[in-house]
């Protein structure tokens, strides 16, 4: 039996509108099914035209609606929809099945007895960068790869016309609120980069927190742990799990690791060095990290270590993460605007840290909403690394307090004018926030955008500047000119 044929009869209702909720219409729409929808915002989608193209679906705008949740036997909620919230919960009744899209999408694989290579990736920090690193290699081996989750394609979206059927790798990235509802997925490899405060506004403790980002093992046969961070250790773990590590450290038998060879740092599997660190394309330890996860998992779904190795070197990044800033004035701008948390700009700081020269002064740019994080865990490297935090935005105070050489700004672009007076050449300025951006911007991009305009716009103010000194010089020369000339007049 099909899950199409599980739902029909069903009270079906999704609940939230953005990307993820519109995926999942589309998809319930094409099997003929009935449902409803539900935004708390009045103006989550354009009514009319929702009505033109679903004209099947039942629609409610403007609030929760708690009849429509009383009633639903079925209810599939996007992940950025707290399912404790008191006007959601209460209403939910206890024979409700509710659902993310991901596990939508698994359980119609599973009805249909389907399967796809799958990797799993989740964490704090860095997932991103590993999942898109992934299929890169994918598409440097020649396979097509489907990346969805948090990031790329709706995943629903695959199973519209039968997308998925000509993935060769499905690889996912899989936010707290995603692993909420998530419980039948069958993936080849899967990890937890790392843990560290994020989303406790929502998930409240920290261990609360690490035991959602664990129920990605009970899901997986080979689990990717890394060995520098306790906390992605699997509190359990079955005789039929593989497991596999990484680390800073040299690597034992099967394992992957950093170690030197040939005067160099490489990138290690057991005794075998892969490739030399300086030879990535993605700086900092953290990332060298996140390389070796890569490798690691990309083994679980039977890719070769050799071909995987070789593609490394052609992977451009990601936009927003650690990504440097042309400019002309000598410093270096590195915007990191996708710290969203404490974690990542720590992995950022310690990245640095370990690769700048002893010269090189680091100005932090950081500040936002903090998503009540615990900043503590920055003091020590800003007071050890940084020679100035800029800190700008809902928790700038909070962040000041971490060190005596600290600057509170009214906005980035102060913060980066502010950074470029006490700035010289050679000198490295890091926008990394470890808090959110909605106080400020409309999303991180947005942030990262106003980062870099600023950066470009100091080099223009500096050529309209000198351009006023030599027309000013120039001035001067006519004016010396002719009173030169004036003199010899007057003789």
């Amino acid at each position: 039996m099909t899950l199409v044929t599980q739902f029909k009869n069903k009270n079906i209702l999704v609940l939230g509108l953005g990307l993820t909720g519109l995926s999942c219409v589309r998809y319930l729409a094409s099997q003929g099914l009935t449902f409803a929808v539900n935004d708390s915002r009045a103006t989550a989608v354009e009514q009319q035209q929702f009505n033109t193209d679903f004209p099947q679906v039942n629609l409610s705008l403007g609030g929760w609606d708690s009849k429509k949740i009383s009633v639903a036997d079925i209810i599939i909620v996007s992940p950025g929809i707290d399912l404790n919230n008191n006007d959601i919960t209460p209403y939910i009744n206890e024979h409700c099945q509710v659902l993310g899209d991901v596990e939508l999408f698994f359980q119609v694989l599973n009805a249909d007895n389907v399967q796809i290579p799958t990797l799993a990736i989740t964490g704090s920090n860095g997932k991103s960068t590993v999942v898109t690193l992934l299929a890169h290699i994918g598409e440097q081996l020649g396979l097509t790869v489907c990346l969805a989750g948090n990031i790329g394609t709706p995943i629903m979206d695959l199973l519209i016309d039968n997308k998925y059927l000509s993935c060769d790798a499905l690889i996912l990235e899989l936010s707290s609120f995603q692993l909420e509802t998530l419980s039948s997925m069958q993936a080849n490899g899967a990890s937890i980069l790392n843990i560290s405060d994020d989303h406790l506004d929502r998930h409240k403790t920290l261990q609360n927190y690490q035991k959602i980002k664990q129920s990605i093992y009970q899901q997986a046969q080979t689990l990717v742990i890394n060995r520098d961070d306790v906390l992605t250790q699997p509190c359990n773990s079955t005789e039929q799990q593989h497991v596999i590590s990484f680390g800073s450290d040299a690597p034992q038998k099967a394992q992957f690791g950093l170690a030197i060879e040939q005067n160099e740092l490489q990138l290690m599997f057991a005794d075998q060095a892969l490739i030399a660190v300086n030879k990535l394309p993605i700086s900092g330890i953290h990332n060298a990290l996140n390389c070796l996860a890569a490798l690691a998992l990309g083994q679980t779904i039977g890719w070769s270590l050799a071909a995987m190795v070789k593609a490394l070197p052609s992977f451009i990044g990601l936009a927003h993460r650690c990504q440097v800033v042309a400019s002309d004035d000598g410093i270096i701008w590195i915007n990191d605007s996708k710290a969203t948390n404490v974690g990542s700009t720590l992995a950022a700081l310690e990245g640095l840290a370990k690769t700048k020269q002893t010269d090189q002064q680091l100005i932090l740019i950081a500040g936002g909403e903090g998503k009540g994080a615990d900043f503590s865990p920055l003091a020590p490297v800003i007071n050890k690394e940084v020679a100035l935090l800029i800190t700008l935005g809902k928790d700038a105070d909070k962040l000041a307090c971490l060190t005596p050489s600290s600057v509170k700004t009214t906005s980035l672009i102060a913060a980066v004018k502010l950074a470029n007076q006490q700035a010289k050449q050679g000198d490295i300025v890091l926008l990394s926030p470890a808090c959110a951006s909605l106080d400020m911007f409309k999303n991180f991009a947005e942030r990262g955008n106003v980062f870099i305009e600023a950066v470009q716009n100091l080099a223009v103010h500096k050529e309209i500047a000198n351009k006023k000194i030599v027309s000013k010089k120039a001035n001067n020369s006519k004016s010396a000119l002719a009173q030169n000339e004036r003199g010899q007049l007057n003789d």
